[in-house]
């Protein structure tokens, strides 16, 4: 099936990008986003409108584009591939975990047998997409990764945990690649992040520059005073609750730190020091499994959702 129209010639073209709307005979809503009209070189373009994906073709010579229409391509967002090799990954593995109450910082404690931090480092480490993982962590605890670097199917590197969270993931962007084409900064304290979850914002981090991880609010939120009174209850349809990985492109996380520490800024996570910058930040829907665990009770919901997910049944 394709479709032809002429675009008029004009004696001074509309600025790029506007947009087409076409339908043809079956219903099928095409929509066409045009670049330049001026340029005399072949164009290929891509355009999307709900599931259906086109090809528009101009001649060299002529303003006449004919448009092909391609059923079950998919969304463009859904197709976009994050390159093999072209993430790094600072994973923070230095808090303190003083709210567990343990003699050691919590993100080492067992898991079923294996210290929380290395679930999501091993999750990391066999992803294609990632090149490199830097491990901000105390070097008295460097060994816990370095027993099973033989394992691992990419870099490995080190950097030193900072006062607050920001020095943290600052200390470890100085380690990274720079080659490297996203940055994906995650907890270590969350060992249940999905590969398939990470996929998802580490595509919407190329395609928007900024992404992180959140699901919805389930609960009534309310606002309080200082006397614990509440002053309004918030809309919890637009309230989401963030989780890691967050994933920043690394010019964009470079120009963020220098406005923060120019500015003297504190933030508690990380797409905060790029929405410093006035750029936006895509909030992709993750899992609610993929919990913190910060607490006795969560480090046995873990276990739980472990064992759910080996299939071993639960008492």
């Amino acid at each position: 099936m394709a479709l032809r129209f002429d675009i008029p010639s004009m004696a001074s073209s509309p600025s790029p990008p506007f947009l087409l709307s076409l339908s043809n005979h079956l219903s099928l809503p095409l929509l066409l986003l045009i670049g330049s009209l001026d340029r005399d070189i072949g164009d290929l373009s891509r355009f999307l409108s709900g599931g259906s994906v086109g090809i528009a073709v101009r001649s060299r010579k002529s303003r006449n584009w004919a448009i092909r229409a391609a059923q079950g391509i998919g969304r463009v967002e859904d197709s976009v591939v994050v390159k093999d090799k072209s993430v790094s990954v600072v994973l923070l593995a230095g808090g303190k975990g003083k709210r567990m109450g343990a003699s050691m910082p919590k993100q080492y404690l067992p898991l079923l047998g294996q210290p929380i931090a290395l679930y999501s480092f091993y999750t990391f480490s066999q992803m294609s997409e990632v090149k490199e993982i830097v491990v901000v962590c105390d070097p008295s605890y460097q060994d816990v990764f370095e027993d099973v670097i033989e394992d691992a199917q990419v870099n490995i590197k080190f950097a030193l945990p900072g006062k607050e969270r920001q020095d943290s993931v600052f200390n470890g962007f100085q380690e990274i690649d720079r080659d490297s084409e996203l940055v994906c900064i995650h907890d270590s304290a969350r060992p249940l992040a999905s590969s398939g979850d990470i996929r998802k914002v580490l595509r919407d981090g190329w395609l928007n520059g900024a992404a992180v991880l959140g699901v919805p609010v389930k609960a009534t939120i309310k606002e309080a005073n200082s006397d614990s009174f509440v002053v309004k209850t918030l809309d919890r349809k637009t309230l989401w609750e963030m989780q890691t990985p967050q994933v920043i492109k690394p010019d964009l996380l470079r120009a963020g730190f220098e406005l923060v520490n120019r500015e003297g800024l504190e933030v508690t996570d990380d797409v905060s020091i790029v929405e410093h910058l006035k750029h936006p930040v895509y909030i992709t829907e993750g899992s609610y499994t993929n919990i913190k665990v910060t607490t006795p009770d969560d480090l046995l919901l873990a276990e739980r959702i472990l064992n759910m997910n080996a299939g071993v049944p639960q008492v």
